[in-house]
């Protein structure tokens, strides 16, 4: 997915509903706590990883990211789910190379016990999200086509 459809919940759940496990996602645009937050939220919200390479400082501000999307694990001393920081990777301002890895078996025995992802969408609520019509205050002139 490209760094605008990262702006879009919709890019990454289509991507998960059609098997994705890791999504790529080169990006052009300063990395700031908002856009890394709804980064990490599009890996949480599909149960799958994702990682981000973004331009260095001079274009931009570097801060590439990779997260796995496991957002909780089992802690048998409480006995019970608690949550984890699912950041796998993160980048500095400069150029460097930044590896991220992803343990494919631990993530898919995660989307198999958590409610995210496909197994309790519902999905005849959603009708309105396929209305191409375009409100006040979205409503502009420079609007991109549907």
């Amino acid at each position: 997915m490209i760094c605008f459809d990262r702006e879009f919940p919709e890019s990454a759940r289509v991507l998960m509903l059609q098997g994705a496990e890791i999504i790529l996602v080169p990006n052009a645009c300063d990395i700031e706590r908002n856009r890394a937050n709804q980064l990490q939220t599009r890996a949480y919200e599909n149960m799958v990883g994702i990682a981000m390479a973004n331009y260095a400082s001079g274009v931009g501000n570097g801060g590439s990211l990779a997260f796995d999307g496991m957002a909780f694990e089992y802690d048998p001393v409480r006995q019970a789910a608690v949550t984890r920081d699912h950041l796998v990777a993160e980048g500095g301002s400069g150029e460097q190379i930044v590896f991220a890895e992803f343990d494919l078996a631990k993530m898919r025995g995660y989307r198999e016990q958590e409610v995210w992802g496909n197994a309790f969408r519902k999905v005849g609520a959603y009708q309105a999200l396929l209305e191409t019509k375009v409100e006040s205050p979205f409503a502009r002139k420079d609007r991109r086509g549907v």
